[in-house]
């Protein structure tokens, strides 16, 4: 396997304590940049009453079609890599983004704008990718010896594709985010679809699919249903210290008034609906913990204490999951691959098996000894999209980085890699 050399990961991930609404929880850490207090946030109208949904089907990629064909296509049995891309979310407004602010470098390394993302998208597409969630790749079973184990499915895919993970973190609108020129929030439109809300630069509220990586991808598998022939789309990694999908969800430690609590409460019903459509629209959810903290350095009192808090404030809200998404790409107890440490194990008797950190190709692992999974992801970002010709070859199975980014909105910074002649 091969890691994230430490230098990589050093730039790669931020450590910076995070604040939501000028209050600050309880040991959050953030590997995005750091967050100032959220401005104050027109209030959204209240939906018109919702259409009938259009119907949305879902097929298991571990099931062969009867015959091997499905409308027309040819499916067979893919036992190879499943390659792994995750992304933050999306910069709508660069000029707000990179407008030379202290948050201006931090965006620029680990964001990519709308028109990159867009560009990825098609780059994939093209290629003969096809998406598949991270939860149909590895199945829990029985072995021999009566203990669970985890075991790799044979998925079923359309002859000549190769299949690929879209997972996205933070997909929580951080306060800074809001200044910054992200969407503020998900809603559903008067068409019944998930879009977003937000303020463009001259402070004007934008409802639009084309804004957001969420409702973006929507529109894109609408155009391309090939690109999604089983439903699938991604899977969302939340924290929740400042809520989750644009809505105030959290418990506030220094806020504990009844006012708070109802507030609190609104906003868990109003995110309801919108996590509904999203699952039953293909998107699935992970915990990234509650805080964004550090797995390979707080103790394990820590890790449980956040742990509880994550599941009774999101999980609650979006389901069980499997997957759990390491903040910092940190894994548990300082290495999760030659060992299972007392945080790994509390972590899987929560109920969590697939464990996802951050590399330079999608490394999986099933474990021996214990019934889980570890991966590595590849980030597209600002970091490798400006990377040397090496980072570059990390990418090229996917797109040319050179193609993706759109130095023309960014930061006047470093370029490492050679130019096309």
């Amino acid at each position: 396997m091969r890691r994230i050399p430490a230098l990589l990961l050093t730039l790669l991930l931020l450590s910076s304590l995070a604040a939501c609404g000028g209050h600050a929880p309880t040991a959050p850490e953030n590997d995005g940049p750091s967050q100032p207090e959220s401005p104050d946030q027109a209030k959204v109208p209240e939906e018109p009453e919702m259409p009938e949904p259009e119907p949305y089907v879902i097929y298991d990629p571990t099931v062969l079609p009867e015959g091997g064909v499905r409308d027309g296509v040819t499916y067979t049995a893919w036992d190879g890599i499943v390659e792994h891309l995750f992304f933050h979310p999306v910069v709508a407004y660069p000029e707000l983004a990179f407008d030379g602010d202290r948050q201006s470098d931090g965006i620029d390394d680990y964001m990519v704008t709308v028109d990159e993302y867009n560009k990825i998208l098609q780059s994939v597409y093209d290629k003969g990718y096809i998406l598949v969630d991270i939860g149909d790749v590895w199945s829990e079973v029985t072995g021999e010896d009566g203990q669970p184990k985890m075991v790799r499915n044979t998925l079923y895919i359309p002859e000549g594709k190769k299949p690929l993970i879209f997972s996205y973190d933070d997909t929580n609108y951080y306060p800074y985010m809001l200044e910054n020129g992200f969407t503020y929030k998900l809603i559903i439109g008067e068409d019944g679809k998930i879009w977003s809300w937000g303020k463009d630069p001259a402070g004007n509220e934008v409802t639009s699919r084309d804004l957001d990586a969420i409702p973006i991808l929507d529109k894109f598998v609408e155009e391309h249903p090939d690109f999604s022939p089983f439903g699938a789309k991604g899977s969302l990694s939340l924290t929740g210290y400042c809520g989750i999908l644009g809505y105030r969800t959290m418990t506030e430690k220094e806020d504990q008034s009844a006012e708070h609590e109802a507030k609190r409460q609104k906003e868990r019903e109003a995110v309801k609906p919108i996590i509904a459509e999203l699952k039953r629209t293909g998107w699935t959810f992970g915990s990234h913990t509650w805080g964004h903290i550090n797995l390979a350095k707080k103790s394990l009192e820590v890790v449980q204490a956040d742990t509880q808090k994550w599941l009774d404030e999101v999980g609650s809200l979006v389901g069980p999951t499997t997957i759990l998404y390491y903040p910092h790409g940190a894994r548990p107890d300082g290495d999760d691959v030659r060992q299972t440490g007392p945080i790994f194990q509390y972590l899987q008797s929560q109920g969590f098996r697939v464990f996802a950190s951050v590399g330079i190709e999608s490394y999986s692992s099933i474990k021996k000894d214990i019934c889980a999974v570890i991966c590595d992801r590849l980030h597209p970002d600002g970091t490798t999209l400006r990377g040397s010709d090496k980072v570059l070859s990390w990418y090229e199975q996917f797109y040319d980085a050179r193609d993706i980014i759109d130095l023309d909105v960014r930061p006047q910074r470093e370029v490492r890699w050679t130019p096309k002649h």
